[in-house]
C-alpha cells in the first residue's frame, strides 16, 4: 500500500483464496430461522441507548404494583363464598321475593305453569347468576387471578410496535424496495426483490445497497451508475473493494439494518431500572462514537465477549460501506481469521504481507515528529513531549528535504545519537538549503545539553532497531506500509503486536497507533464513514495528549475501544481524565475495590427511597387482652409488637466499590452508555452473551 493509504486494499493472500460467485444464505444474522424478508419486516423500536431494537417492545418506566398471588387467591375465595351465600339467601327466600319482580312484570299471567314460563324463569335465573358472578368476580379480582395462573406474571399486552409489521407484498414492504419504486426505478427494485426472494441476497448485501442508495440521494448524479450496477450484478452490486460479501465466520449476533451487535441481556433484578430489566443490550456506532473503556482481570472474557463482537460488527459494516475498523492486539489474540480482514500487519513476522508506516502517512515533518514524540516518550515522567517533538522535527525536516523521505529506524537512531558521520553526510546533502542547515545545527548544539530529550528518544528508537524488526518500518518504498490515512475507505485492518518477546516495543507501537488514529480521524475530509480503533489490551498505551484526543473523536464520527486489566495500568494522573473522556464505561466481574472506587465516582449517586421499620412491644392494660397476648407469645415464641415505618429519600451511589468488586457474578459486567447525541443509560448489570 502507498504511504497515503489510498490504493488497492486487497492483500496478496487473496490470490489463492477461492471466492464464490454468490455468498451462501446467512444462517447467523439475522439468526437461524427467519428469511431475509422476515428479518427485514421485523419492527425495530428503541427507548434508550444500547437497546437491541430488533423486535424490541418498550416497557413501562416504573414497575406496576403487583398484588401477591396469595392475596389474590384469598380475595377470590372470599368473594366466591360471599356470592354463594347471597345466591343461597335469594334462592331460599330469606331476603324475600323482590328479585323475582322483573320476571313477574314481563311475563303474562296466562303463562303460569306452561313451558314458556319455565324457560323465562331459567333465563332470569341465569341473568341473576351472571350479574352475581360479574359483580363478585370484579370484587374478588377473578380475571387478574386467571391471567396470573394461565400466563404468569410476565404476560403483557401487545405493543403498537409489534402491530406495525408490514405485510409481505405491501407497498411498505422493505423487500420490495419502495424507496426505489418511488423515484421510478421499478426495474431496479424488481431485480433486487427477485434476488432477495431467490436467496441470493444476504443482510450485508441489503445494507450495502441501501448505503449506496443513500449516497445517490445525496448526489443524484450517481443514480445512473447505481442503476446500471444493480441491473448487471443484482445483489453483488456496489461490492466492497475486496470482493467479499460476508465474513467467513460470525461469533456474535448482528443486526445490520440497525448497525448493532448483541452484547448480552440486562439482568431482571432490582439493581437495574425496571424499563431495562430483561431486555437485550447492544452496541452500535451511536454509542461507540463516544468511546468505550472496559476494565476487568484476565479471564473475564473481554476479548471473546466484547472486543471480538464489536470488531466483527464493524467489519460487517465496512463490507456494507459504512465503517472503517482497525483492531490491535497481541499476536495470537482471537480477533477473527485473516480472511475477515483486508490488511493484516504482523509486526516482527517475516511472512507479513504488510508493513506499518511509522510516520502515519504524513508528509509534514512537524506532524510526524509530534506523533513519534507522543509514542516514544509520552509515558516517560519528567520529559517534555513538546521538546522531544522539536528535537525530532529538527532531524526529520532536514532528512526529508535531502532524501525526499523520512529516515528509516537505523538512520533515525544514528541521527539521535549524534554520530558525526551521519550528521556530516546529511549536511553535504543539504548544501544550498540554509533553513534546513539551521535546523540541523540547532539540534547539534542541543545534543548532550542538560534536559536534552535526544538520549531518551534514542533509547526508545533502539527498541525498534532490533533484528526481529529488520525489514519493517521501511521508508524507501520497497515494502507495503499500511497507513491510518486509509480510514477514508471502508477498510478492515488487524495489527498484531509482538507482545511476548518485545513488550516495551509493543506498548510503544500501541501508543503510536492511538496517536496516529486520533490525528487521522480528525483530518479526514469525508467523515461519512464511522472510524473505529479497538485495543485488545491498552495497558501502558495512554498519555495525556492521547486522552485529550479520545475526547475529541466524538465530533469526528470516530471512537475507540480500550480494554484494561486494571486502572493501575494507566498513570494515576490520567485515571480520572480517562473515565471522563469516554462516554461508555464497563466494569467486568472481579475488578478490585480500588478500580471500583473510580467507577463509582464516575457513575455518581442517585436518590432512592428507603424504609426503616421499628418494632415496639405492645403492653396491654385489659386482662383479656393480656391473656390473648400471653397465649400468642406461647404459640409463636415472640412478643406482640407493632411496626412503625419511616420512609425517607436518601442519596446513594449507583454502584459502590464493594458492590462492583463482590456483587457482580462471573460472566457479567456493569455497563453505562452515552450516545453521541447525549442520551445516557444508567449503569446496568448485564449478563454477557455466551454465559449460562
Amino acid at each position: 500500500m502507498d504511504t497515503d493509504g489510498t490504493h488497492e486494499m486487497r492483500p496478496d493472500r487473496t490470490a489463492h483464496i477461492p471466492r464464490p460467485a454468490a455468498p451462501p444464505k446467512p444462517s447467523h444474522a439475522p439468526t437461524a430461522g427467519p428469511t431475509l424478508g422476515d428479518w427485514l419486516r421485523v419492527p425495530r423500536a428503541s427507548d434508550g441507548p444500547g437497546v437491541w431494537t430488533y423486535g424490541h417492545v418498550p416497557r413501562a418506566a416504573e414497575e406496576p404494583e403487583v398484588t401477591p398471588t396469595r392475596q389474590l387467591v384469598s380475595g377470590a375465595l372470599i368473594a366466591l363464598l360471599a356470592g354463594l351465600l347471597l345466591w343461597s339467601l335469594l334462592w331460599n327466600g330469606y331476603l324475600g321475593g323482590f328479585w323475582l319482580w322483573p320476571l313477574y312484570m314481563f311475563t303474562p299471567d296466562s303463562w303460569a305453569g306452561t313451558f314458556p314460563s319455565v324457560v323465562a324463569s331459567y333465563i332470569w335465573y341465569a341473568l341473576v347468576i351472571g350479574a352475581l358472578v360479574f359483580g363478585f368476580g370484579r370484587l374478588g379480582r377473578w380475571p387478574e387471578l386467571l391471567r396470573r395462573l394461565l400466563f404468569g406474571r410476565a404476560a403483557r399486552p401487545l405493543h403498537s410496535a409489534e402491530q406495525a409489521r408490514p405485510e409481505p407484498g405491501s407497498e411498505d414492504d422493505p423487500v420490495r424496495w419502495p424507496q426505489l419504486r418511488g423515484v421510478g426505478l421499478v426495474e431496479v427494485a424488481d431485480r433486487l426483490e427477485g434476488e432477495a426472494g431467490g436467496g441470493r441476497m444476504n443482510d450485508v448485501d441489503y445494507a450495502r445497497i441501501q448505503r449506496a442508495w443513500d449516497s445517490v440521494r445525496v448526489d443524484p448524479s450517481r443514480m445512473r451508475a447505481f442503476a446500471d450496477s444493480v441491473r448487471d450484478k443484482g445483489a453483488g452490486a456496489c461490492v466492497h473493494p475486496s470482493g467479499d460479501r460476508d465474513l467467513p465466520v460470525r461469533a456474535a449476533r448482528h443486526d445490520l439494518l440497525a448497525r448493532q451487535v448483541l452484547l448480552g441481556t440486562v439482568e431482571d433484578g432490582v439493581r437495574n431500572p425496571y424499563a431495562r430489566r430483561g431486555t437485550s443490550l447492544a452496541l452500535d456506532p451511536d454509542v461507540l462514537g463516544t468511546s468505550l473503556l472496559a476494565v476487568g482481570p484476565s479471564g473475564t472474557g473481554k476479548t471473546q465477549r466484547l472486543v471480538r463482537p464489536v470488531v466483527e460488527s464493524l467489519a460487517l459494516q465496512a463490507l456494507a460501506g459504512q465503517a472503517a475498523v482497525v483492531a490491535v492486539g497481541a499476536a495470537g489474540a482471537q480477533l477473527g481469521p485473516d480472511a475477515a480482514y483486508d490488511v493484516v500487519v504482523r509486526i516482527g513476522d517475516p511472512g507479513s504481507v504488510y508493513d506499518l508506516d511509522l510516520y502515519g502517512g504524513t508528509t509534514d515533518p512537524d506532524e510526524a515528529a509530534t506523533l513519534l514524540a507522543e509514542a516514544f516518550v509520552g509515558d516517560v515522567p519528567g520529559i517534555d513531549v513538546r521538546r522531544a517533538a522539536t528535537a525530532l522535527a529538527q532531524l526529520l525536516g532536514p532528512f526529508r528535504a535531502a532524501h525526499g523521505r523520512f529516515p528509516a529506524v537505523p538512520e533515525l537512531r544514528e541521527l539521535l545519537d549524534g554520530l558525526p558521520t551521519a550528521l556530516d553526510a546529511l549536511r553535504r546533502e543539504l548544501d544550498g538549503q540554509p533553513a534546513m542547515l539551521r535546523e540541523l545545527d540547532a539540534r547539534t548544539r542541543q545534543h548532550g545539553a542538560h534536559g536534552d530529550p535526544g538520549p531518551a528518544l534514542s533509547d526508545r528508537v533502539a527498541l525498534l532497531d532490533r533484528p526481529a524488526f529488520a525489514g519493517f518500518f521501511d521508508t524507501t518504498g520497497q515494502g507495503r506500509p499500511f497507513s491510518l490515512r486509509a480510514l477514508e475507505h471502508p477498510i478492515r485492518v488487524r495489527v498484531d503486536l509482538p507482545e511476548r518477546g518485545h513488550a516495551d516495543a509493543s506498548r510503544m507501537l500501541a501508543r503510536l497507533l492511538l496517536a496516529q488514529f486520533n490525528a487521522a480521524a480528525a483530518a479526514r475530509a469525508d467523515r461519512s464513514l464511522f472510524a473505529f480503533l479497538a485495543f485488545d489490551d491498552a495497558s501502558h498505551t495512554l498519555t495525556a495528549e492521547t486522552v485529550r484526543g479520545v475526547q475529541r473523536l466524538r465530533s469526528a464520527h470516530a471512537g475507540v475501544l480500550l480494554t484494561l486489566r486494571t486502572l493501575d495500568d494507566v498513570p494515576e494522573a490520567l485515571r480520572t481524565p480517562l473515565l471522563g473522556a469516554v462516554g461508555c464505561r464497563m466494569a467486568f466481574a472481579g475488578v478490585t475495590t480500588w478500580d471500583g472506587k473510580r467507577f463509582a465516582e464516575a457513575w455518581g449517586t442517585e436518590w432512592v427511597e428507603t424504609r426503616d421499620v421499628t418494632h415496639r412491644t405492645v403492653f396491654a392494660d385489659q386482662p383479656l387482652t393480656r391473656a390473648i397476648h400471653a397465649f400468642r407469645k406461647l404459640v409463636t415464641g415472640k412478643a406482640v409488637t407493632t411496626d412503625a415505618v419511616t420512609v425517607r429519600q436518601v442519596e446513594r451511589e449507583r454502584w459502590s466499590a464493594s458492590d462492583l468488586a463482590h456483587a457482580v457474578p462471573p460472566g457479567h459486567a456493569v455497563l453505562s452508555l452515552t450516545s453521541v447525541s447525549g442520551e445516557r443509560a444508567a449503569p446496568l448489570l448485564v449478563r454477557l452473551a455466551g454465559t449460562a
